[in-house]
């Protein structure tokens, strides 16, 4: 009975658990970076804003300074913000994984444009393929913890940019029924997938009630210049019905300030710049405040994602949505091991206590992720899943009443029992509804663990990862839909792989 699945309502955790009680920032600190991003916006503004990008934000009041950098009165970011879409949801194809990432609550996802598998066995990299991202997308449909899926790795064996934008989200919305995040690099790129996801949908009318993915769009190269394509790609998103993912990802040390405080400023600063600009293209369009400030090692240069720099500045980035009651998204478990070892264990382990407890409402890489985004190990993903559900338990924190302050069973054991709760009709009824269990996780005996093996983590995460690609695959899409697909659109991922072979 105890190895049968939970009810929803008895789980110890659930997505979208209310969070917060980690604060790195004071309420005056929260004041002191807004006001600073409030100046670097009216005051430096951002250079390179395509044309488009100029009329949109010129007509909106923002003015066009003689260095050629759209600058932006504070009154008008205030505005803006006060004004934005809030308490909207992001939705799966299956409305049981629709999440609601405003206020406190917490969702874990994957993210990431990783260009090389990596194995946990071998700890050989090679190229990632338009199969692997696939592969990627149904393990995390079979996760409990990860709540959400945001395109992993970039299909090296797809060369055209074109056929990799539109294959990497066809992959993606077919390999799971849970909420997808991608990219595309051309407007046209994100209008043909739309055209696709029109069809999945049942219609443009359905998709527009209930779009189901969302675009992680890096329209600024920082420090503070647009990026131009991708501002154009933001434009046909917000237009399409489609919710952005507006990403800053300044790198402390490198392309964003040293000191953490001015990081996650600039950073600040730039998100409000592309909070104007989605609003000026489409009021009330949804958007999420993506500060991803991410942190150099300074011996170096390099980036450096599983550094204790890298959680302090996730988390106070998760303060800075809840400051302007913005849904938040945010970067956590971007270790920068090559392998699921201890130093993976570590770096996530606390990264995503931090984050999490933050409250960051959208938590993305936080699975399957090595090397700094260079490497994606599906192995991790299982692994990255206990680690996840450990989060989650701790920021469901310790429930305080009659009944949890536990008197009368205290008093039963000591005076009428045999003095120990073991068999304790609280400690039968607590010990699934309160207490989490690891998946891939060992408590055996040393012995036990001997006679069954000694097998690591690495090699249980394998055998859970082969069990699930070979039983899960994923059918949401009708063969109709699929077949139509195919007739219209370059699809480059074999139907033979996205279903069971035969007999």
């Amino acid at each position: 009975m105890r190895t049968a699945p939970l009810p929803d309502d008895l789980k110890p955790v659930h997505p979208g658990m209310t969070s917060g009680r980690y604060r790195p920032l004071t309420e005056p600190d929260l004041i002191k970076i807004h006001r600073t991003a409030l100046r670097l916006l009216a005051e430096v503004g951002l250079a390179d804003a395509p044309s488009s990008g100029v009329e949109y934000l010129t007509k909106a009041g923002c003015t066009l300074s003689e260095q050629g950098r759209i600058l932006f009165p504070s009154a008008l970011v205030e505005d803006t913000v006060a004004r934005a879409a809030r308490h909207f949801v992001l939705h799966g194809q299956d409305p049981r994984h629709d999440m609601e990432p405003w206020g406190q609550k917490v969702y874990f996802g994957t993210a990431g444009a990783a260009v090389n598998m990596v194995d946990a066995r071998t700890g050989s990299y090679r190229e990632s393929r338009i199969r692997d991202l696939f592969d990627c997308g149904r393990i995390v449909d079979a996760m409990e913890h990860i709540h959400f899926f945001q395109r992993t790795v970039v299909p090296r064996d797809v060369p055209d940019p074109y056929e990799m934008d539109f294959n990497t989200c066809y992959a993606s919305v077919s390999s799971t029924t849970k909420h997808v995040g991608t990219s595309w690099v051309q407007p046209l790129h994100v209008t043909r997938s739309l055209e696709m996801l029109h069809q999945v949908a049942g219609g443009e009318d359905k998709w527009r009630a209930r779009p189901f993915v969302s675009q992680s769009n890096c329209f600024v190269v920082p420090p503070m210049k647009f990026a131009t394509d991708a501002c154009r790609c933001l434009e046909v998103a917000a237009l399409g019905g489609m919710p952005v993912l507006l990403l800053s990802a300044g790198q402390a040390g490198a392309t964003a300030p040293a000191a953490l405080a001015g990081a996650l400023a600039q950073e600040v600063a730039e998100v409000l710049a592309g909070l104007v600009y989605v609003n000026a293209v489409q009021p009330g369009a949804p958007a999420i405040f993506g500060t991803w400030c991410f942190v150099s090692d300074l011996r170096t240069g390099a980036m450096s994602g599983g550094s204790p720099e890298q959680a302090l500045l996730s988390a106070a980035a998760a303060q800075m949505a809840h400051y302007y009651d913005l849904t938040g998204g945010t970067a956590s478990g971007m270790t920068d091991s090559k392998l699921p070892d201890a130093q993976s264990g570590a770096e996530k382990a606390y990264s995503h206590a931090l984050v999490g407890n933050a409250g960051a409402n959208l938590i993305y890489e936080s699975a399957g992720m090595h090397a700094s985004l260079l490497g994606f190990s599906l192995e991790s993903l299982v692994i990255d899943n206990d680690i996840i559900g450990a989060t989650q338990r701790t920021i469901r924190g310790i429930e305080v009443d009659d009944a949890s302050l536990s008197f009368d069973t205290i008093r039963e054991v000591c005076l009428e029992g045999p003095g120990h709760y073991l068999g304790s009709e609280q400690t039968l009824r607590l010990m699934q509804s309160a207490y989490l269990y690891p998946s891939i996780g060992d408590r055996k005996s040393p012995n036990e663990w001997t006679e069954q093996g000694a097998l690591d983590a690495a090699e249980r995460a394998a055998r859970k990862v082969a069990e699930i690609l070979a039983a899960h695959f994923p059918s949401h899409v009708p063969d109709a839909v699929d077949e139509r697909i195919r007739a219209q659109f370059p699809v480059r991922l074999p139907r033979e792989h996205m279903r069971a072979p035969a007999g």
